[in-house]
């Protein structure tokens, strides 16, 4: 049974919901690589460890909807540890470098997948692994690899890659040689330059602490062409960026490159563990922006998410990449881009595979589409580098003022809240990161929720008790018109209030510590079909 309830709160409306900012972090994930495909992005991202799925944006800001477009092999060489993965169009066909293992990461190497036309979705053949060795065959014996991408200058190729420089000795180092052809070096391997000049360049900024480099990243503005590369320790907050510079004209000797003295990026108190960045142009070519991950403590460790911000050149032209922006700052969008503006009625099967228009906010393994609709809060056998971030799944743009919403839910497994987020604005990735309302069920209380977000934190509004019978579905929706609420299930009416602090804003569901499956998501006007 229920107890509907009733409860009035008067406060200060919202400002317009016409979002033109967004905010850090954009997406969970580590190694981001993005590229510009025409006037869509092409995110690229490791698959839990297991394969590679590419999600395809409009936006810079979002990752747009995913494509798992490889899938390890159950055993053998290239079966795990799938690290790092990079896009890049090639001879007119799309190349996917990184690097897997058998499970033991002494057994690194570098691969390659390459398209079968200029379609970055069509089928992918495997080729690898590179000849990342010594000898003159590159395999005498073949060396530890990852971080594999593509320098084109002076009209040759070359890939650069972190590397051990013996075998077992797990000390890494920048090394590059020249390629026949996207799936294939044609030379020995080059050192490109110490990874232990500086102080800073250490694990723990010690002199008893190893130098390591890994990540190199191609930056090439106004003629001049720099390699960045992450440095000191990855799994804690010293990581950072350095800077090689091609000062002479051959990128195969070292002496032609020069080392920055001080890192180009590091951490803030607020934003910690920044690196492995990659560098792309706004959607008009206008602004250059810096995509890198950084992590959510300051423990060792790997859980990292995704931050984009736009940087510029000094006069000089070097590259001036300013300080790691803090998590919640408003950010204009790049220019160019823009939010879409979805017009109601709206009715999303989520059934049918992942929906257009939507933007996802969470541990990436912790999303499924499945045959009774979209998973969130789904947690795999083996997760990586996992973290509960309250994971959302959010319309694109929406701008709704009055309206009804619902959807068909499902507790798979866990009893918190699941439910849904409306007067949504500037979601990000974290439990309470958005502005707005949101109604949701809680089995272990037998309770129908209303609460309300600004951001940084949750208040409840209302609640009320209710019957929330294991393993059935349930039709949840809200009822918002002006600063009152309905929050309805099964189609009666179980919880009123009166709250005026969103006035407008998108539609979306979340899942707070909890495993639940949405089979759909319908908002129409009042009084509409």
């Amino acid at each position: 049974m229920f107890r509907p309830l009733s409860i009035t709160l008067c406060l200060l409306a919202s400002v317009s919901a016409v979002e033109k900012t967004f905010l850090n972090p954009i997406a969970e994930g580590a190694d981001p690589w993005v590229v510009k495909n025409g006037k869509q992005y092409v995110w690229c991202a490791s698959e839990g460890n297991r394969g590679i799925a590419l999600w395809v944006s409009d936006r810079l800001t979002s990752l747009g909807q995913k494509h798992v477009v490889w899938t390890a092999p159950d055993s053998g060489p290239y079966a795990k540890e799938v690290w790092a993965p990079e896009i890049h169009l090639l001879d007119g066909k799309w190349h996917v470098y990184f690097a897997a293992s058998d499970g033991n990461n002494a057994n690194h190497l570098a691969y390659v997948l390459r398209s079968r036309d200029a379609d970055p979705l069509s089928p992918y053949t495997l080729h690898g692994p590179f000849a990342t060795g010594d000898g003159a065959d590159g395999k005498s014996p073949n060396i530890w690899a990852i971080d594999m991408t593509v320098l084109e200058v002076g009209g040759k190729r070359y890939a650069i890659w972190s590397g051990w420089d013996d075998p077992g000795t797990d000390k890494q180092f920048l090394y590059i040689a020249p390629m026949k052809s996207p799936t294939e070096l044609s030379g020995p391997r080059v050192l490109l330059a110490k990874n232990d000049e500086y102080l800073w360049e250490r694990t723990e900024e010690k002199q008893e602490s190893r130098g390591l480099a890994e990540g190199p990243q191609v930056l090439q503005n106004g003629g001049k062409t720099f390699v960045t590369y992450s440095t000191a320790a990855s799994w804690l907050p010293t990581y950072k960026l350095g800077m090689l510079e091609l000062t002479g004209k051959d990128p195969l000797d070292p002496k032609s490159w020069t080392k920055r003295p001080e890192p180009v990026f590091k951490s803030t108190d607020q934003t910690f563990g920044t690196g492995h960045s990659c560098f792309v142009k706004s959607l008009d070519d206008k602004e250059w922006w810096h995509v890198f991950h950084a992590k959510r403590d300051k423990g060792a460790g790997w859980r990292r998410a995704v931050f984009v911000q736009p940087f510029t050149f000094a006069a000089d032209g070097q590259p001036d990449f300013g300080k790691p922006v803090a998590p919640g700052t408003p950010l204009p969008f790049p220019s160019g881009e823009s939010l879409p503006t979805p017009q109601l009625p709206v009715s999303t099967d989520l059934t049918k595979g992942y929906p257009k228009g939507f933007s996802y906010y969470g541990h990436l393994q912790f999303l499924s589409v499945e045959k009774d609709g979209m998973h969130l809060g789904t947690i795999p056998e083996k997760p990586v580098n996992d973290y509960r971030s309250g994971e959302k799944l959010v319309l694109d743009g929406g701008d709704f003022t009055d309206f009804e919403a619902s959807t068909t839910l499902r507790f798979v497994k866990g009893d918190r809240d699941a439910g849904l987020l409306f007067r949504v604005t500037q979601p990000s990735v974290g439990f309470d990161a958005q502005s707005g309302y949101f109604a949701g069920l809680i089995p272990r209380d037998k309770a129908v929720v209303l609460g309300k977000m600004d951001g940084k934190g949750w208040k409840e509004v209302a609640r009320a008790s209710v019957d929330i019978p294991a393993g059935k579905e349930h039709q949840l929706g809200v009822i918002a018109k002006g600063p009152e609420i309905k929050v309805t299930l099964g189609g009666k009416e179980v919880l009123t209030a009166s709250d005026d602090s969103h006035a407008a804003g998108t539609v979306g569901l979340r899942v707070v510590d909890t495993h639940a499956s949405f089979g759909d998501l319908k908002v129409r006007a009042l009084g509409g079909r």
